[in-house]
Formats: C-alpha cells, sequence, structure tokens
C-alpha cells in the first residue's frame, strides 16, 4: 500500500475503534442501571469490545504511522535518557 492510503486506513480503523471502546463503555453503564434487563453475555461482551476497541485503535495508529513518540511532549524531551543533549548528573 502507498502511504496515503495506509494513513487513510489507520485513521478509518482508529476511528471504528474509538467508537466500538464508546459504544461499548455506554453500554457497559447502561447494563449496571436496575431498569434495564440485558442478558449476561450481552453485558460480557461489552466488556470484550472496549478491548476490541482498544486492539483496533492500536492497530490503526500502527498502520498510519502515529505509533511513534513525538519530540516535542514535555516529559519525554525532558526525562528520557535517549533525548539528552547534555548528561544530567
Amino acid at each position: 500500500m502507498k502511504h496515503q492510503h495506509c494513513r487513510k486506513a489507520g485513521n478509518a480503523m482508529m476511528v471504528v475503534g474509538l467508537i466500538v471502546m464508546v459504544s461499548s463503555i455506554i453500554f457497559s453503564v447502561l447494563n449496571q442501571l436496575p431498569d434495564m434487563q440485558m442478558p449476561a453475555l450481552l453485558a460480557q461482551g461489552a466488556i470484550l469490545g472496549i478491548f476490541i476497541g482498544a486492539l483496533l485503535w492500536l492497530t490503526g495508529a500502527r498502520v498510519s504511522g502515529r505509533e511513534k513518540i513525538e519530540d516535542r511532549y514535555f516529559w519525554h524531551r525532558h526525562y528520557d535518557k535517549r533525548c539528552r543533549r547534555t548528561p544530567h548528573h
């Protein structure tokens, strides 16, 4: 795949993963309400959906190239030993 297609496919996977995670969290919260009588299998499926959404998100980030840590992040720039320009004692 070309770089542009990989970026679009990865972004699409990240969006799908986000939608699956958010909808699973909402479904899990709704399952805790006493008025909602949902089967136990659906409640367990909602918990599994959170992890599936997270895996889709991470896969999409890997495909689109967004998994790299940027140098602009303060913590990474100041406290990671590989990014220091001068040695601190």
